[in-house]
């Protein structure tokens, strides 16, 4: 009897909803603010969770039911589609102005094609004689599951892996530009991004693994549920955490004064400025300890080298070869030395830790305990308690 509520289907249909629920508010969202971001990631939602409808609808009878169903044309693979959703989900949020453009549609060609595929089997089968005494037609017996769905099992795997290695490294090219020109690493919204990435890696490898186990062991209904399960609990995560994490500081960095110094042979920068000169250091270490530009918590490679009167590529390789850092460590060991002797001046007497570090030029407490523990290899806390005793 259909809907049959059991152990297999309710929790199932319970995290679906709970999926499609933020599907809703996402896609809410993007009508009122326009925010590009928020169409991807719930659309990425809206067809995982299409995904779970052939298990949760099974296990709650709808087969026994209804058993001439013509549900199985709808069922469509949705790999196509969430693997360049996921690569434009990250790419929208880690480039700023981003535009969905005219070609970018190409990545969701073989998406259509399947859709219209399926489209034009199911019409065929339609106009055959005795269709409506069925579940499946000709087509779908005879084309679709022994030759069609079969392929796409050899397909699916490498076509996604190569979406989300390509959505990796976007994603670590972008945190390598953070760090170069960024005195903030806006680590919360970058640890976002990457568990995302993770968990749709999880969930790829565990369909993987299932389906190669299935070439040689008949998995039945109930040993499938547990992968159907992972992923409808991913789905209600990423829901939740990607409509609360707040990803638009990062759409916000322009990159566009950044030199391309991986493109750029390190001779032929270090020709280009002749030699890192003593004045130049000079310059900086007196922008850093005189005028404690430091301070800024918005502080970036732009502003800095607009202070020193530089390009920003020769601020860049006098910080990067003069002092052997990147831009992030160096300004962010200013601020650790400037919190250091405030508590020399007692001044924890006066603020918390977390106000001094605010004095000093950190944005917030996770970083402040993140770049202090790095640099140190104490807790703010351990290092304080070191300087009372």
């Amino acid at each position: 009897m259909f809907p049959d509520f059991n152990r297999w289907s309710l929790p199932l249909l319970i995290l679906v909803l709970q999926g499609l629920i933020f599907v809703g508010l996402l896609l809410s969202r993007y009508k009122r603010k326009k925010n590009i971001s928020d169409l991807f990631l719930g659309l990425i939602l809206l067809f995982t969770c299409y995904s779970q409808t052939c298990y949760t609808v099974g296990f709650m009878g709808w087969y026994n039911e209804f058993r001439t169903t013509k549900i199985n044309y709808f069922l469509l693979d949705t790999t196509f589609a969430i693997g360049p959703l996921i690569f434009f989900y990250v790419k929208s949020i880690t480039t700023s102005n981003f535009k969905f453009l005219k070609k970018d549609w190409w990545h969701f060609v073989p998406a259509f094609a399947f859709i219209a595929y399926r489209f034009s089997i199911y019409t065929y089968d339609t106009l055959q004689p005795e269709f409506n005494s069925v579940q499946n037609g000709i087509l779908k017996l005879s084309l679709d599951e022994p030759i069609v769905l079969t392929v796409l099992n050899y397909v699916n795997p490498p076509y996604m892996l190569l979406y989300l290695a390509f959505t990796f490294q976007l994603f670590y090219n972008y945190r390598k530009k953070i760090m170069q020109f960024f005195s903030n690493t806006y680590k919360l919204e970058l640890n976002w991004i990457l568990s995302f990435l993770i968990l749709f890696t999880l969930a790829f490898l565990y369909s993987t693994i299932q389906s190669i186990v299935g070439l040689y062991i008949d998995l039945g209904y109930q040993q499938r549920w547990w992968l159907n399960l992972f992923v409808a609990i991913i789905t209600l995560y990423v829901g939740i955490k990607g409509y609360y994490t707040d990803t638009t500081k990062l759409k916000k960095l322009s990159f566009s004064f950044s030199p391309n110094l991986d493109a750029i042979p390190q001779k032929a920068i270090f020709n280009e400025q002749k030699t890192i000169s003593e004045s130049d250091m000079n310059i900086v270490i007196n922008l850093m300890e005189i005028q404690k530009a430091f301070l800024n918590p918005e502080l970036n490679l732009s502003d800095l080298a607009d202070q020193a009167n530089m390009s920003r590529a020769q601020l860049s390789e006098i910080i990067n070869s003069g002092f052997n850092k990147n831009f992030n460590n160096f300004v962010n060991q200013y601020r650790v030395d400037a919190f250091k002797s405030m508590l020399k001046e007692d001044k924890q007497k006066q603020l918390s830790l977390l106000g001094i570090a605010q004095e000093c030029g950190f944005n917030s407490k996770a970083t402040f305990n993140r770049v202090f523990k790095k640099l140190t290899s104490y807790s703010p806390t351990e290092y304080l308690k070191s300087q009372l005793n």
